[in-house]
C-alpha cells in the first residue's frame, strides 16, 4: 500500500523519507505576541505526525511585501526569535523545515504594515479585484532592491537553522505578476516579451542562490495555470521551469490559479489531484530540456494519501504538497503508513476556518480539527486528572456533541453519547447529501469510529427526559449539544399540506414537485437549492471538470476565465427568497462565488429584499425590492429562515439544578456554523474537565474502581430509560 508515496526522495541534499511534503500555508500565527509558541508547537505537532518537509506560510522578505497585517517579517527581530523556536521545535521532533519567502505585490491587503495607508507595489499599475486598490509600479531600482530582499531573507532563514527556503513565484503574488501579461505592461528590462517578463523570477532565484550557496536547497514555488485572462500563456510557463531549473532551482513546486481567477481550484466542488496535470507539463517540459533530474511537487486538492500514491506512480512527478489535509490531521502521513487510513480525519475543503481566515487576521483552525492552531491551549492527550477519570455525559451527536464526545475521552475520561435521532451527524447529515459536500458525512463516520475505539457508547433514538435525571446527577458533568430546530415565519398559510420545514426537504426531496419556492436565503437554504437541483450521486472526474471549464488540457486560454460549470438545468423550479441581506450571505468567501455560479448554471432564481405576505395553495405571495406584488409559484414551499436553539433538553437539567456546559446550536444561533460548533465542542470539554470540583475529584479517588462501575451502572440506568 502507498508504495510509491513512501519511497525515499531528495531535493538537493536534503533527503527525505518519503514522497509528502507539507504545504504553505499562512496561519495567522506568526505575529502572536508569544515568542513563536504557537507557531513552533503547530510545525512541530506536523513533524512529529511524519510531514518529510514542512514549508512554513511566507515570510514577507520585506514590509512592502506582507500580505496583511498578520505576517510576519524577515527583517523584523521578533519574528526572526519565533522563526528559530518553530525550526527547533520541528527538529526537535525530527523533521525539516523550509521557509518561505513572500511578497505579496498586489495582493496585499489594506492593514499590511509596508503599505501605511498607501497602495502596495506592483509591477504595474493595475487594478488588483482581490485588494480591491490600483497598486502603484515599482520603480527599476526598487525592483533591484526588491531581488536583494529575497536575497536577505534566504541568507535568514539559513542563519536561523532552517532546511531550505521557498521562494513564493505562484498564485498571482508579486513574483507570478511579473510573468503575466496582465500585470506586467513593462517596457525596460523586467517587461515587454517573453524573456523580460522572466528575467524577474529568474533574477530572485539566482540571488537567493548566490546567497545562500550551492549547498543549500533552495525550492521554487511557480504557477502552472494563472487562470486568469491575459495570464502567463502555457509556453511562457514552460520556458519559466526550464529557466529557474537552470538557475539552481533545487526543486519546482507547483501552484495553479490566482485570488482573482474565476475558475475553482481549492474549493470542494474541484475533484482530488485535477491540477497535477500542470505539475506533469513541467516535469515534461524540464525532461526536454535536459533537467529532468530537478524534482516537480504537485500540489491542490489531494486529501487523502491514496490520491497522492497515484499521481506519483506515473512518474510524471516526484513529491505532492499536501496543505489542509494536515490542518485536518497532523497525523494524515503516519496513521496512513501504518495501515490507519480510515483513521485519518480528511479535510472537506470547507476552507472556512483556514483560507477565508487567512485573509484576515482571526487564528486559522480547522472545522474538522478544532485544535489545529490551538495545539499548547488544548493539548490532544492530557496528563492524568487529579482525582482519576471523570465520567460525562453528552447530549446530542451532531458536530459539538461528537467533537465533545471525542476530545473528554481522548483527554482519558469517561463519556457516554445520548442522540435523540435514530442516526448520529445532526445538521452534518443534511450536508452531506447536497452535491459537492459528500466527505460531511464521512466526518461523521470518522468520528462514529473514533468513538467506538475509544470506547465510547454512543446511544441513538434516546431522548433525554425525567427518568434519566437521577442518573445524570451521579455524573462529573454534562455536555449540551443538542442543536437547533427551523425557525417558523409568523406568516398566513404555514399550516398548507404543501408547506414543509428545511429537515423534511432534506429528508425527502423526492417528495417535492417540479416547483419550489424557499422562504429563506442562508446557506441551509442555498444548501437545499444545491441539493434539489444537482445530482448528489454524481462524481465528476477531473477531466470533465477541465472540461467544463474550457480547460482541456494540455490547451490553456483565456477562456480559462469562464467560472460558468455548465451540467444543464436541474430538474426543478427552484426560488430563494430573502427579507434582507444577500443570498448565502454567511458562506465564506471563498466558497460563496462558486456555489452561486452553480446555483444560476443550474437555473436557480433569487429574490432579495422582499416581504412576505402569505402562503397560498398557488405558492408565495410576496412584494419584491421594487414593492411590486408577485406571486412565486410553487407546487411545494420550504420553510428554512432560520434556526433556534433546541431548549428541551436545556430547560429539563435546568429545572433540576443539574449544571452543563452548552455547545454549538444549544449554546446560540446568532454566527452559528460549523466551525464554531466543533470549536464550542473542543471548548466545552476541556472546559468541563478542568473544573471538577474537588468533592468530585476526592470522590473518584476514593471510589477507584468501584466509581467506575457505579458510572457504568449509572449511564446504564440512562440508557434504559427509553
Amino acid at each position: 500500500m502507498f508504495d510509491h508515496v513512501f519511497r525515499p526522495g531528495a531535493i538537493g541534499g536534503l533527503t527525505l523519507p518519503h514522497r509528502v511534503v507539507m504545504g504553505a500555508m499562512h496561519l495567522n500565527l506568526e505575529t502572536l505576541d508569544d515568542d513563536g509558541a504557537a507557531l513552533a508547537a503547530f510545525y512541530q505537532e506536523r513533524a512529529r505526525g511524519g510531514a518529510a518537509l514542512i514549508v512554513t506560510g511566507g515570510t514577507a522578505v520585506s514590509p512592502a511585501g506582507a500580505g496583511g497585517p498578520g505576517y510576519g517579517m524577515a527583517d523584523d527581530p521578533g519574528h526572526r526569535a519565533a522563526l528559530r523556536r518553530a525550526a527547533d521545535a520541528v527538529h526537535e521532533a525530527g523533521g525539516l523545515i523550509a521557509l518561505q519567502l513572500f511578497h505579496a505585490g498586489r495582493y496585499a491587503l489594506p492593514g499590511a504594515p509596508g503599505t501605511d495607508g498607501g497602495p502596495p507595489v506592483a509591477p504595474s499599475a493595475v487594478f488588483s479585484r482581490f485588494a480591491r486598490v490600483t497598486p502603484r509600479e515599482l520603480t527599476h531600482e526598487e525592483i533591484l532592491a526588491t531581488v536583494a530582499d529575497f536575497a536577505r531573507g534566504a541568507g535568514v532563514a539559513r542563519e536561523l537553522g532552517f532546511d531550505a527556503v521557498e521562494v513564493m513565484g505562484s498564485e498571482g503574488y508579486l513574483i507570478n505578476q511579473f510573468t503575466a501579461p496582465l500585470t506586467n505592461r513593462r517596457g525596460d528590462a523586467w517587461g515587454g516579451d517573453a524573456e523580460r517578463r522572466r528575467s524577474f523570477p529568474v533574477a530572485v532565484l539566482s540571488a537567493v542562490r548566490a546567497e545562500v550557496g550551492p549547498d543549500f536547497p533552495v525550492l521554487f514555488r511557480m504557477s502552472g495555470a494563472d487562470l486568469v485572462p491575459d495570464g502567463t500563456p502555457r509556453e511562457e510557463t514552460a520556458a519559466l521551469a526550464v529557466a529557474l531549473a537552470g538557475a539552481g532551482a533545487d526543486a519546482l513546486a507547483v501552484g495553479v490559479g490566482w485570488h482573482e481567477s474565476q475558475v475553482p481550484t481549492v474549493q470542494a466542488q474541484v475533484p482530488a489531484g485535477t491540477w497535477a496535470v500542470h505539475a506533469k507539463e513541467i516535469k515534461r517540459a524540464l525532461r526536454a530540456a535536459g533537467h529532468g533530474a530537478v524534482p516537480v511537487i504537485a500540489s491542490n486538492r489531494f486529501n487523502r494519501l491514496a490520491q497522492a500514491d497515484e499521481v506519483l506512480a506515473g512518474g510524471e512527478v516526484d513529491f505532492v504538497a499536501l496543505a489542509r489535509p494536515f490542518l485536518a490531521d497532523a497525523e494524515i502521513v503516519t496513521k496512513s503508513g501504518a495501515g490507519r487510513g480510515d483513521s485519518v480525519d480528511i479535510c472537506i475543503a470547507c476552507n472556512e476556518a483556514c483560507i477565508d481566515r487567512s485573509f484576515g487576521t482571526e487564528r486559522v483552525s480547522c472545522l474538522v480539527n478544532p485544535r489545529a492552531g490551538y495545539e499548547r491551549e488544548f493539548p490532544a492527550r492530557a496528563r492524568p486528572a487529579p482525582g482519576g477519570a471523570g465520567r460525562y455525559a453528552v447530549i446530542g451527536a451532531g458536530p459539538a456533541g461528537l467533537e465533545a464526545a471525542r476530545t473528554l475521552a481522548r483527554l482519558g475520561h469517561q463519556v457516554e453519547v445520548f442522540e435523540a435521532a435514530a442516526e448520529p451527524g445532526g445538521q452534518f447529515r443534511l450536508a452531506a447529501r447536497v452535491p459537492g459536500k459528500a466527505e460531511f458525512g464521512e466526518t461523521v463516520r470518522h468520528r462514529v469510529r473514533e468513538l467506538a475505539e475509544l470506547g465510547v457508547p454512543l446511544r441513538l433514538g434516546h431522548r433525554i427526559g425525567h427518568g434519566d435525571l437521577a442518573a445524570l446527577r451521579e455524573l462529573d458533568g454534562v455536555v449540551l449539544a443538542t442543536g437547533v430546530v427551523p425557525c417558523l415565519p409568523t406568516l398566513p398559510g404555514l399550516a398548507l399540506p404543501h408547506v414543509v420545514d428545511y429537515p423534511k426537504a432534506f429528508a425527502d426531496p423526492h417528495t417535492l414537485g417540479p416547483r419550489v419556492a424557499i422562504v429563506g436565503g442562508g446557506g441551509i437554504a442555498v444548501d437545499l437549492a444545491h441539493l434539489l437541483t444537482g445530482d448528489p450521486y454524481a462524481k465528476v472526474t477531473p477531466e470533465e471538470f477541465l472540461a467544463a471549464h474550457d480547460l482541456t488540457a494540455p490547451r490553456i486560454t483565456a477562456a480559462a476565465t469562464r467560472a460558468e460549470h455548465r451540467p444543464g438545468r436541474g430538474p426543478r423550479e427552484v426560488t430563494l427568497m430573502r427579507r434582507t441581506g444577500r443570498i448565502g450571505a454567511g458562506i465564506g468567501p471563498s466558497t460563496r462565488w462558486v456555489v452561486m455560479a452553480e446555483l444560476r448554471s443550474a437555473g436557480v432564481r433569487t429574490l432579495t429584499g422582499v416581504r412576505y405576505e402569505e402562503i397560498t395553495r398557488d405558492g408565495v405571495r410576496i412584494v419584491d425590492a421594487e414593492g411590486q406584488p408577485q406571486l412565486v409559484a410553487a407546487d411545494h414551499v420550504v420553510l428554512a429562515a432560520g434556526q433556534e436553539p433546541e431548549r428541551d433538553a436545556a430547560a429539563l437539567l435546568s429545572a433540576a439544578g443539574i449544571p452543563f456546559e452548552t455547545a454549538g446550536g444549544a449554546a446560540g444561533t446568532e454566527g452559528l456554523n460549523a466551525v464554531r460548533a466543533t470549536a464550542e465542542g473542543l471548548r466545552a470539554a476541556h472546559r468541563i474537565a478542568r473544573n471538577r470540583s474537588p468533592r468530585q475529584q476526592n470522590r473518584n479517588g476514593r471510589d477507584g474502581r468501584n466509581g467506575i462501575a457505579r458510572n457504568a451502572s449509572a449511564q446504564n440506568r440512562i440508557a434504559q430509560n427509553r
